[in-house]
């Protein structure tokens, strides 16, 4: 690393720091740290570039196909018969954001609750452990064992597909995310918050609600965020719980229309304009997604 001349004179010196002229670095290639930091460089932005092209090659198609179809009639009309044209998948929109609705209002407060047990209530107990080994466990779960679950479990007992036998199985596979993203979230509350809080004669129930929701709110909210992304884009769980439907949403406990379940039927229909619904509908699907992966970034960006 070679570095130029320093000023001759202490008052020189003085000058050109305060000026903001103090010595200048100037990197050599023929350093060995330098050479290999700069091949390593080029290295990693190759890698990553060669990691976005299928990204961008997707979202291109999709664009392209589904994007000259986008309009106010594709998102508020329903689905029209195989050999008819135009029609749109309002109620599949509708009834997407009713089971990731349902499914949120199921796992987020059993979430968070469980998160507060395992990062501040009792951090090393057994029951700790073991709900921390089972959460971990369901992050690898087949998403579509979920749905045989509830299939077994909910859909068999009522005796028809439904909205909420759908909710609930998405809430299946968001319950282990919120869980672990919240404990993590309420262990990295700072120590001197908790104990200024004891100090002040809190209770650890005042200590919880004032102090460690507070500011581990943005982690929270974050996995929260990341949980509904993923539930937004399933299908697997879909097929056993709330099936399909070419109707307006009624009632939680009638099969309900989803954008995957579309996708899965449109696509394999030999019918022109059900394959452009399903472009269209795929691309309104990774919009959803993204807009809800923009919100956990965002949010995420304040934590304290």
């Amino acid at each position: 690393m070679a570095v130029t001349q320093p000023p001759r004179s202490d008052a020189e010196a003085i000058a050109a720091l305060g000026a903001g002229q103090g010595p200048l670095l100037r990197r050599s290639l023929r350093e060995p740290r330098t050479m290999r930091n700069l091949i390593l460089t080029v290295i990693l932005w190759v890698v990553a570039g060669l990691a976005a092209v299928p990204l961008f090659s997707v979202l291109f198609m999709l664009i392209s196909q589904g994007g000259a179809r986008l309009s106010i009639e594709l998102l508020t009309e329903l689905p029209p018969a195989g050999f008819q044209p135009g029609g749109g998948f309002g109620n599949a929109i509708v009834g997407t954001l009713v089971m990731v609705l349902i499914a949120s209002v199921i796992s987020v407060p059993f979430g968070i609750l469980g998160g507060i047990l395992l990062g501040f209530m009792a951090p090393d107990s057994k029951v700790a452990d073991a709900t921390r080994f089972i959460a971990k466990a369901l992050t690898g779960f087949p998403s579509i064992l979920s749905g045989v679950f509830v299939y077994a479990w909910l859909v068999i007992a009522m005796g028809t597909y439904s909205a909420l036998a759908g909710g609930v199985a998405l809430a299946v596979l968001m319950l282990p995310t919120v869980l672990l993203t919240s404990e993590q979230a309420v262990r990295m509350v700072p120590q001197r918050l908790k104990e200024g809080a004891y100090g002040m004669g809190c209770t650890r129930t005042q200590v919880v609600w004032k102090v460690v929701l507070p500011t581990g709110l943005p982690g929270i909210l974050t996995g929260i965020m990341l949980a509904v992304a993923g539930a937004s884009g399933e299908s697997a769980p879909l097929l056993f719980t709330a099936l399909f439907s070419n109707y307006w949403l009624g009632s939680f406990t009638e099969p309900t229309a989803s954008l995957s379940i579309l996708i899965y039927n449109s696509s394999g229909m030999p019918f022109p304009n059900q394959i452009e619904l399903a472009w269209a509908a795929s691309l309104v699907l990774v919009l959803i997604v993204l807009v809800f992966n923009i919100l956990s970034r965002v949010v995420g960006a304040r934590r304290v």
